[in-house]
């Protein structure tokens, strides 16, 4: 080899540059998987980054409390339905109309609010992580995608890279 091919690893590198270049964190998916030095989820299983989603909510949210908070969470981690269509369809409502959540007002009666998830009017007011080689188990199958990129805690895009002369 004369040392002028790219490769997969290449690209990969330089696409982590561009969006630390743009301000986001980069992350090294081994280090904040389950077993890593910075975990930062409780299985290989687990999609969303949860405790930024957590975090998310709650700055984006400041008249919830930590229980609206947390079903907040649940609903977003628990979504539902018949196919994959039908539930990226209810996350897509969730992350553009917010997640209706019960709260307790001052005057002690309930009713219900929309949580935002993104703050779409200040967007450096969002947490924006990609995280390279991000290991996720699914039944018997581990898919390890090149490079994951993540808006408060959810996973926005995945980017598989190939090498061209493969």
């Amino acid at each position: 080899m004369d040392g002028s091919w790219l490769y997969e690893s290449d690209v990969e590198e330089a696409a982590l540059h561009y969006f630390q270049d743009l301000g986001w964190q980069v992350a090294n998916g081994p280090v904040i998987a389950p077993d890593g030095e910075a975990p930062e989820r409780a299985d290989y299983s687990a999609v969303l980054l949860v405790e930024r989603l957590r975090r998310a909510v709650a700055t984006l949210n400041p008249e919830l409390g930590s229980e609206a908070i947390d079903e907040v969470v649940r609903k977003v981690q628990g979504s539902t339905g018949p196919s994959l269509v039908a539930i990226n369809r209810e996350i897509h409502r969730m992350v553009v109309d917010g997640v209706p959540v019960e709260v307790r007002r001052a005057d002690g009666s309930t009713g219900y609010v929309q949580a935002r998830l993104i703050d779409f009017d200040d967007v450096e007011a969002n947490d924006w992580l990609v995280a390279n080689q991000y290991s996720v188990k699914d039944g018997d199958h581990v898919r390890r995608p090149d490079v994951v990129v993540f808006l408060n805690g959810m996973p926005l895009a995945v980017f598989e890279l190939k090498n061209a002369a493969d």
